[in-house]
């Protein structure tokens, strides 16, 4: 059975050999370090990893390490980078934890007391846009909110991101439809622009001299205290949206399988940042539009990432038009394998949860691993509607010999049928 095939039968919600996804897009990927000591694993050519996604320093999971795991899908990344430049230009550089690896030609840093900062666009002579911490292993955003006078606040100022897609854009979807046509993998996009107060992006790190209101924690009091302001953000950005997917459509076409919609959190540990009455009045207008279209014009399904606590919400996910939830947070309250199979298995599909990425992971032994992932193979999969990933990003110094037992775990587990 083709790679791809597996894919379109577990969004399908058919039974299928479990499908894996590596690296397809920023929220189910691997830590750079962690890209390396696998090749190692696997005897692959010793080479610098490129970091595609430089905020969290993942790494690029190649067509080598694709065949030696058994990937079943390849990434579209959007051409820029969360910090404005474009991944093109490869250059070396040396971590601050000692590996020399390939980063975009703008990724420009300076380091003071042992800390590194990255500078949007590239460009040194503004403010830096995020500091990765001496003893780190990626970027954090630096707040760069200018003072807020409620009477001279424009939801204009949070739009400035927003904008037609560049035909050099278009350009470079077309040239990775074309190099990817002989693949026998299924082909997850990343065309940005459709994320509705992804905290990763309010404070612009690609942006000099962001406007608007760009603190973490004045956009979440924003969601109760400014909504007819986040109303109007969202409303226009959603316009923006339609009309550049239009665009992107006439390009690709048919080709892809899942693109990413969103990357908006609404978990917790523990409880959910919002209630449902907020999520119904402010964000499920504008993503009901922009999957409506999709599935109105595309055959692509759409991919929610949300991580935490958010069992009371999947309901009301599906009836957005969500086809995906990403990346089933298995540890957090509520979110019980066994419950959220029951009660949504075959309305929604799981693309994640295989195996916690907090605890088991980085602190189990193989064992452990192995363990944990073949129970969650043996719940999400039956019927289809599961994609095997870790619960979000494989972190640094994970300890390789989990990190193969997990991907061994589900070769046995396909195996076992």
């Amino acid at each position: 059975m083709k790679s791809a095939d597996k894919i379109r039968n577990a969004l399908a919600h058919r039974d299928t050999k479990v499908p894996i996804d590596f690296g397809s897009n920023a929220v189910t990927g691997m830590h750079v370090s962690v890209v390396a000591a696998l090749r190692d694993h696997y005897g692959l050519e010793k080479r610098p990893v490129k970091v595609n996604e430089p905020f969290q320093m993942l790494g690029v999971v190649d067509e080598e390490l694709k065949a030696a795991i058994g990937v079943d899908v390849d990434g579209i990344y959007a051409p820029g980078t969360f910090f404005g430049f474009r991944n093109e230009n490869w250059k070396e550089w040396m971590t601050p934890w000692g590996q020399e690896v390939l980063v975009p030609g703008n990724f420009n840093v300076t380091q003071e007391n042992g800390d590194t900062f990255i500078y949007p666009e590239g460009d040194t002579s503004v403010g830096p846009s995020a500091r990765m911490p001496s003893s780190g292993f990626f970027f954090d955003a630096i707040i760069r909110q200018p003072p807020i006078e409620e009477d001279k606040l424009d939801p204009a100022d949070n739009l400035e991101e927003f904008g037609p897609i560049p035909q050099k854009d278009l350009d470079f979807y077309r040239d990775e439809i074309k190099r990817l046509e002989n693949s026998d993998r299924a082909l997850f996009a990343n065309f940005g622009g459709t994320g509705l107060g992804d905290i990763a992006l309010v404070p612009a790190p690609f942006m000099k001299a962001p406007k608007g209101i760009r603190d973490v924690t004045e956009w979440y009091v924003s969601t109760v205290t400014r909504q007819d302001y986040l109303h109007e953000v969202f409303s226009k950005q959603m316009e923006i949206a339609l009309e550049n997917l239009g665009k992107i459509y006439q390009v690709v076409g048919d080709k892809i399988d899942a693109m990413f919609i969103c990357g908006t959190d609404f978990g917790t540990q523990s409880s959910t940042f919002c209630s449902l009455e907020t999520f119904n009045e402010l964000y499920f207008p504008y993503y009901k539009q922009v999957t409506d279209w999709v599935h109105q014009n595309t055959g692509w399904k759409v991919f929610k990432h949300s991580c935490g606590a958010v069992k009371d919400f999947i309901a009301r996910f599906i009836d957005a038009g969500f086809d995906i939830i990403n990346p089933v947070q298995a540890s957090a309250a509520g979110m019980d394998p066994e419950t959220l199979k029951k009660e949504f298995g075959d309305k929604i599909v799981f693309w994640g949860g295989g195996v916690d990425t907090q605890k088991t992971l980085p602190f189990g032994t193989p064992e452990e691993v192995r363990e944990q992932v073949l129970r969650r193979c043996e719940v999400f999969s039956p019927g289809g509607g599961f994609v095997f990933n870790a619960i979000h990003n494989v972190q640094a110094k994970t300890p390789i010999k989990n990190v193969a037992a997990m991907i061994d775990a589900v070769h046995e587990f396909n195996g076992r049928s």
